[in-house]
């Protein structure tokens, strides 16, 4: 019996990136408006991607889909 293909997500395909050593990059939230409430640090912070650890990257993967 043939495994079933899964649908990539569209709307999680936009929002992140799959690097070449397969680690899922994304952006932060709370970095699109209001900054001048936000301290100079975390506004900084919130400039960095953040890479996904664990069995959430292996989901979001498959999700994409990517290799698992």
């Amino acid at each position: 019996m043939a495994r079933v293909k899964h649908k990539t997500h569209k709307g999680l395909k936009k929002r992140i990136r799959i690097t070449a050593t397969g680690k899922v990059k994304y952006k932060r939230a709370n970095a699109g408006h209001l900054m001048s409430t936000k301290s100079g640090n975390r506004c900084r912070m919130l400039r960095k991607p953040r890479v996904l650890e664990g069995a959430v990257q292996h989901a979001i993967r498959i999700a994409v889909g990517g290799k698992a």
